[in-house]
Parts: structure tokens; C-alpha cells; sequence
């Protein structure tokens, strides 16, 4: 696998600037002082970078022509494996340092093999801050290495080697698996990986790397998806589109090569209305597009213009195509290979913008001949494409005059905001919250329950309209529409915006749970997708979440948020009026509860355990005898002693053998009691983020482990005696819901204005999810699927998904 390094250059503070204010940071210390310096934040986009920078690694060994294969695993314990087919980093002693190379790499800045351009000609890597920074913002990262026959294994922890590389097996196998869990103290608004996100990058890495294999397993979820375009972009545009209709059936496809930079094109034009350009240079995402962009658009425009003023295509009327006339319904990804020696540049950390100068006229040059030779090769499709960009000028012309409709009604009125809005006292936009609720008797309940001070409420009447079926001067012309528009403040343009005209830094959809309330939340959903994703981007929507349970006891009636607090209220309520006694002794309630609570959350470990042949009381057992890390497998002696153990638990231990690659032994159990059909406890189970995260559980509450009988007295003086914590557990979970009617919530309008306040609108107290754009080539693709006119690809989606849903609760 290749390495990446950083080319950050750490300066002092110019304030003060003497000697004594130079401060020598060895090592990775400077990445961990100032991580954003390296990875651009600290939030979900800089967590993710780190498996970017892992990825990436192993896609430039493909580019070099070493690796077919990659496979990307989000573990239950909340770490990452990036395993790769590659050459497997060096493992050989490094001349300079006396460590092996594979370490320096792991602990050292500017260390790799990409800067004097004879190991890798292009990588997306030279401005990339490479494994070393991944290793340094980790709690914990391993190394194995499959080289010239042997596996090589090196733990660190928070960038420091905990013990040196050492061979830990023989293997035919050659590659590089990096497996990391990053550091909540670095990391402190989330650890944990998003698959989507993770998807988005890998598909985006398979189409441009054609022939590529990614693999993403999300062992959360048990979800795998395959990434692997054979024919790369223009394979991945024909897929993109397959849900709308297209003017021409196969996607245009430029390259070419100048001064050194490889330029690969495709696009295809669609009926939509929209623009879509995925960008990219040397494999790596430019979101904020750049000089390749700039180049491609003024390319396609001047081709397109000229074409239809030399056949006299445009009307007389029509004041001419502007570019965005000529690039409505366009769908293309503009990708450039940029040599290592001519130095990518990219702005910020984060590379979402290309900053080549010369870029620009190599990509315009390329696409203006090639595009120019295609319209005149193919003049029906020439002939569509400039009826799609009139009708794009014509519908411009009108959707100005709604504007200008927009802006004089408002004017006539004295007032910009519409009437039925119910606004807040605050004028401070980053403390004000706006609620478009869904119909007006929620919207009455809203009104009264809400903090004036701060919240705004805009009720709905109806559902709104589709957008993804209605040009702009359609959308413009929608009442309920323009309400939520003049509301928020800041435009409804995708691109013409202006943020700090927006008036609710939380704008907060807020309708029912049932099916006409989903209904309505995706149709809200499609809307600021389409016309204002810049509010979602910058952050600001969000979904109400009403509570999930609605709890009668007696006379009494509260709501549950979720199932974790359902449980908590469930075991406090039985607790309430039982005494255990755990080995004989008084057991304190309070300690009880916090035991019971950890064991809650390690049973959906032990299921998936169990669902692979490992039944609970075995694990109980390997975690109790101190099964847990290699060691003990290492140590035949350990070995034997727990094969005596596990034979007195009644399993027959079939085979015992060594486990040559990763130095530990195994063994193949069975009990048909327990219905234990040889299954291994070795390097496999060890190795298991369940089991893994099922030990940091037991660490956690020591009394797991210890405790072996348990004894439960009921208020009316009945005793009952149990085998394990788990049924402790199950028992007293029924106990709590003796006498509580449990039923799932759905209704706004169900509550009164102070249960409304209290459940959904309080900030102490509520539920609110921010809508991100985690995949947007899927998000996309699933708007269109399902909000568009054609109905064959929506019918497959729900022929295809309908079975994944057991229990489909609208």
C-alpha cells in the first residue's frame, strides 16, 4: 500500500518572536495540538478525511497497477479496515531512521514515497496528510502487512507503537490492512462513520478507476455494497440517469492529453432542471469545482451557442442562451489527471477546489474541439440539446417576471414575511428557530405552546408541490411555496443566495408520523433539495422528531423519546419494588440499574454473536477465563487450560490446531445441547468487533464477570433464583411493564399546546435531526427515482426494497 504525507510547515506565532516563543513539537505531538491544521475540522468531514487518507492509499497502489481489491469495514465497536491486495508497505530497516519502514511511515510527517515522482507518476496523495495523521488522531490503530510470505502486526495507540512490528504468521497473502478507532478526546462531536458517506466516496473512487474492486461492509447494519465500474464514467452517468429521461441515449465521452495533464469527460443531457457537475482531480473530489470546471463550462457553452446560431436555431424573439440556459438538464463529471511534478494545487485542506491556472485552457481547448466535432457529427442530438437550452431561455424570461411578481407583491403589502407566519420576538437569526408545520390545527397547537421569544411557526395547508416535476415560474407561482420562501429570507435560487439574509438559522420541519406526514416531509425534503440545498449544506434544517412511545400508567400519561429511555423506564419502574441479592449480598438499586443498563447495551452484541454460533454463556465463559487478546491463544499452556474448562462446560473440543498466519491457536468446538456446530475460537473471534466490544463492556462492570448467583424478592415476598445476569434481565423487564399500556406515537395533533412544548419544541427536552447531505449522488438519484415522472424505475425500487421492510411503521 503506498504512503501519503503532509506538506504543512508548522510556523510560531508571529507575536512575540523570539527564540524562547519557537516551540519544538517532535513527532506527531503537532498534529494532536492542532488537528484542524491537518484534517480542516474536527467534526464529521475531518473524521471521515481520516478514512479518506487510508483509501486513498491503497487506490494510488491500484493506479501504480499493484492492487485489484479494496475493502472498507465499519466495525460494531465504532473502528474502520481499509485492507487492500497491494504491495504491502515496506517492512525492510529505513537507512536514515534505524526503524522499519512501515513504522516511519506510521509515525513520521514527510515520510513517503510520492514527492520525487519515481514510485507514484499521479496520486491523489501529495497534498493529502497521509496515514502518520490518521495514526496521531487515533485512540488506537493496527498495522498488518502481508509481505514476502510473512504477516507483520504493529499496535499503536494515540500515534505512539505500543510494541514494535514483529512476524506474527507465514501467508501467501500480500497487502495491507489498516484497522483504526478514532479518538473521542480529538473527535469529541462523533466518532462514528457514516456508510453513506463512506459509499458516496467509494463510488465516486470505482468510476473513475475503472476495473477497480471496492467493497463496503458495515458490520452495524450487516449491509455490503460492491463499487466496480468496468466502464468507468460513462458506465456511472448511464446508471446515474436511468431514472430520467435523457435526449440522447449514450453520454458523450472526451479525452485527451496536453503538457502532461490527462482530461477525462462525459456527459449527458436529461430533461431535468437542473446542472449537475461531479468534479475531480487526480481522483479526489472537488466540490467547490475549480479551474477544470471553469474550463469544461465555457467550453460546452461556446460550442453550443455557436452551433445554434450557425444552423439559425433561435428564435427571434429570444434575447439569446445564456449559460446556464445551455447547461440545463446537464449531467456530466469532468475529471483531470494532474502529474505529481507539476504540483495539484488545491485549496484548503480539505482539496475542494482546484487551483491550477493552466488547467483551464487545457480542459477548454480538449472539450471546445471534441464537443464542437460532436454536434456536427451528430445533428439530431445538436438539434434537441439547443431546443432543451430555448426552452431553458424561455422559461428564464419567466421565471423573472414571477420574481419581479414576488418582490412587487411584497412591496404593495409593506411587508416581506406572509401573513399567516407567526414570527419571534428575536431579530438575532443565529438564536431564532422557524417551524413549518404541517396543518393548521398543529399549527394552532404550535402557536400557543411555543416560546414567542425565539420560535416562529408557519403552518401549511395541504401538501405543497412536487418541484422535481415543476420548472422555477411554476414553483415561484405556489402559494404555500412562496410563503416558505419570503419566510426564510435568503432567495430560492440553488446558486443565487444570500445567507446573511436569512432570518432562522434552524429552519425545523415539524408534521405527523402517519403516512400523509411523511408524505409531506418529503415533499418539504424535495423542495430544499432542489431549490435551497445551501440551507442544508450550511446546516441549517432540521426534522422534529416526536417522542416514539406514548406511556399509560394509571391515571398517569408522559412520552418516551426513544427505546434506550423506554428501557430506563422500564427497569427504574421494576426496580422500584424488588430487592436482589447478587452472591448473597444486598444489591444497591442504583448500582443494579448502571449494571443492567451496560448489559442493555451489550445484548445486541451478543445476539449477532449468537446468530454465528457463539451462544451467550460461551462467551460469558471466554471473557471470564481472560480470553481477551491474542495472548492468551499464543500460550499453549493457556490453551490447554481452557480446553479442560470448556470440556467441564460440557463442549467437545473436535480439533485443536495451529494458526500458522496469525501465530495463535485454535480450536473447533461442539455441543449439540447448545447447538454448537464446529465452530472456532480463534484469531476470527478474537479479532470480532462484537466480541471486542462485549469485553469493554465487562472491563467496564467488573461484577459481569464475577457475579454467579442471583436472587430476586418481590414486594409480596415471592423469590426467584436465576443462572446469569441476562436472565436477571428478561425478568425484570417484564416486571416493569406489568400494568403500563405501551403504544407507538404518532400524532402531533394528538397533543395538547404544553405536551407539544414539552415533547417537540423545547430545546432541553426535544429531539431534533439535522438533514445532511451525506451521499449526494444516491440522494439524487432517489429524488428522481421516486418524486419524478417516470413511473418503470420507481416501480422497480419498490419491488426491489419492499422486503427489506418487516415492520414499515407510518
Amino acid at each position: 500500500m503506498a504512503t501519503k504525507t503532509t506538506e504543512t510547515v508548522l510556523t510560531p506565532d508571529v507575536q512575540a518572536y523570539t527564540a524562547e516563543a519557537i516551540q519544538v513539537l517532535r513527532g506527531l505531538e503537532p498534529v494532536r495540538q492542532r488537528p484542524a491544521m491537518y484534517i480542516g475540522s474536527t467534526d464529521i468531514r475531518g473524521l471521515h478525511h481520516l478514512a479518506y487518507e487510508v483509501i486513498d492509499n491503497s487506490v494510488d497502489e491500484a493506479q501504480a497497477g499493484f492492487c485489484t481489491e479494496i475493502q472498507v469495514t465499519i466495525h460494531v465497536d465504532g473502528s474502520l479496515s481499509v485492507v487492500d491486495n497491494g504491495r504491502g508497505i515496506p517492512v525492510d530497516i529505513h537507512p536514515d531512521v534505524g526503524r522499519p519502514a512501515a513504522e516511519v511511515v506510521l509515525t513520521t510527517l514527510h515520510a513517503g514515497g510520492k514527492f520525487g515522482g519515481s514510485v507514484y507518476k499521479v496520486s491523489g496523495g501529495l497534498h493529502g496528510v497521509g496515514v502518520s495523521v490518521v495514526n496521531a488522531l487515533s485512540e488506537w490503530l493496527e498495522l498488518e502487512i502481508w509481505r514476502d510470505g510473512k504477516v507483520y502486526l504493529q499496535r499503536y495507540r494515540r500515534g505512539e507503537p505500543v510494541e514494535d512490528l514483529q512476524v506474527v504468521g507465514e501467508t501467501q497473502r500480500r497487502g495491507t490492512k489498516v484497522r483504526f478507532k478514532p479518538d473521542p478526546q480529538i473527535f469529541t462531536e462523533t466518532t462514528e462513520f457514516s456508510a453513506e458517506i463512506l459509499a458516496q466516496r467509494l463510488r465516486e473512487l470505482a468510476f473513475l478507476n475503472r476495473g477497480l474492486r471496492l467493497e463496503l461492509i458495515d458490520e452495524r447494519t450487516g449491509r455490503q455494497q460492491v463499487f466496480q465500474y468496468d466502464g468507468g464514467i460513462v458506465q456511472f452517468l448511464a446508471e446515474f440517469n436511468r431514472a430520467k429521461r435523457v435526449l440522447h441515449p449514450e453520454p458523450i465521452e472526451v479525452r485527451g492529453e496536453r503538457d502532461g495533464v490527462l482530461v477525462h469527460l462525459a456527459f449527458q443531457y436529461t430533461d431535468s432542471y437542473q446542472e449537475q457537475i461531479f468534479s475531480y482531480a487526480n481522483s479526489i473530489p472537488t466540490k467547490d469545482g475549480g479551474t477544470h470546471v471553469t474550463g469544461f463550462r465555457s467550453a460546452i457553452t461556446r460550442a453550443i451557442q455557436q452551433y445554434a446560431q450557425r444552423e439559425n436555431l433561435l428564435p427571434k424573439k429570444l434575447s439569446g442562451l445564456t449559460g446556464d440556459d445551455v447547461r440545463e438538464g446537464l449531467v456530466a463529471v469532468v475529471s483531470v489527471w494532474i502529474p505529481n511534478v507539476l504540483r495539484p494545487q488545491f485549496e484548503g485542506q480539505t482539496k475542494g477546489r482546484l487551483g491550477n491556472p493552466e488547467v483551464k485552457g487545457i480542459v477548454e481547448s480538449i472539450a471546445y474541439d471534441a464537443i464542437v466535432r460532436y454536434l456536427e457529427e451528430h445533428p439530431d442530438t445538436a438539434r434537441a440539446i439547443v431546443e432543451k437550452a430555448v426552452e431553458a431561455a424561455r422559461a428564464r424570461e419567466a421565471a423573472q417576471k414571477a420574481k419581479e411578481l414576488v418582490r412587487r407583491k411584497s412591496a404593495l403589502d409593506g411587508s416581506s414575511l406572509p401573513g399567516k407566519l407567526a414570527d419571534c420576538q428575536e431579530r438575532d437569526p443565529r438564536l431564532c428557530e422557524l417551524f413549518i408545520v404541517e396543518g393548521e390545527s398543529a399549527g394552532g397547537s404550535a402557536k400557543q405552546g411555543r416560546d414567542r421569544r425565539f420560535q416562529a411557526v408557519l403552518p401549511l395547508k395541504g401538501k405543497i408541490l412536487n418541484v422535481e416535476k415543476a420548472r422555477l415560474e411554476k414553483v415561484l407561482s405556489n402559494d404555500e411555496i412562496t410563503a416558505i420562501i419570503e419566510a426564510i429570507g435568503a432567495g430560492a435560487d440553488p446558486e443565487d443566495y444570500d445567507l446573511s439574509k436569512l432570518r432562522y438559522h434552524k429552519v425545523i420541519i415539524m408534521a405527523d408520523a402517519d403516512i400523509d406526514g411523511s408524505h409531506i416531509r418529503t415533499l418539504l425534503l424535495t423542495f430544499f433539495f432542489r431549490q435551497m440545498p445551501w440551507l442544508i449544506e450550511n446546516g441549517h434544517l432540521y426534522i422534529a422528531q416526536p417522542p416514539l412511545y406514548r406511556v399509560k400508567k394509571g391515571k398517569r400519561e408522559f412520552y418516551v423519546k426513544d427505546d434506550a429511555e423506554l428501557r430506563r423506564l422500564l427497569l427504574q419502574t421494576a426496580l422500584e419494588n424488588v430487592r436482589v441479592r447478587i452472591d448473597g449480598r444486598p444489591y444497591a438499586p442504583d448500582r443494579l440499574h448502571g449494571v443492567l443498563m451496560d448489559l442493555a447495551q451489550a445484548r445486541p452484541f451478543l445476539e449477532r454473536l449468537e446468530r454465528k454460533g457463539y451462544p451467550a454463556d460461551l462467551i460469558h465463559r471466554l471473557i471470564t477465563f481472560g480470553l481477551t487478546d491474542r495472548s492468551a491463544l499464543a500460550d499453549a499452556r493457556r490453551v490447554q487450560d481452557l480446553v479442560s474448562i470448556l470440556e467441564g462446560d460440557g463442549y467437545q473440543v473436535t480439533a485443536r490446531e495451529l494458526d500458522a498466519e496469525h501465530g495463535v491457536h485454535r480450536l473447533i468446538l461442539r455441543s449439540l445441547e447448545r447447538g454448537v456446530h464446529g465452530r472456532a475460537i480463534g484469531w476470527e473471534l478474537i479479532d470480532a468487533p462484537e466480541y471486542g466490544a462485549v469485553v469493554e463492556i465487562y472491563s467496564r462492570q467488573p461484577d459481569l464477570a464475577r457475579a454467579t448467583a442471583f436472587t430476586l424478592e418481590e414486594s409480596d415476598g415471592r423469590r426467584h433464583e436465576f443462572r446469569s445476569w441476562l436472565e436477571l434481565y428478561e425478568y425484570l423487564d417484564q416486571v416493569g411493564r406489568k400494568g403500563i399500556t405501551i403504544t407507538r406515537f404518532k400524532g402531533l395533533g394528538e397533543m395538547n399546546p404544553e405536551q407539544l412544548w414539552e415533547t417537540t419544541m423545547n430545546p432541553e427536552t426535544r429531539t431534533l435531526l439535522q438533514v445532511t447531505i451525506e451521499d449526494a449522488m444516491e440522494a439524487d438519484q432517489t429524488f428522481s427515482v421516486l418524486m419524478g415522472e417516470q413511473v418503470e424505475p420507481r416501480r422497480d425500487f419498490i419491488l426491489t426494497h419492499a422486503l427489506e421492510f418487516r415492520n414499515l411503521d407510518i
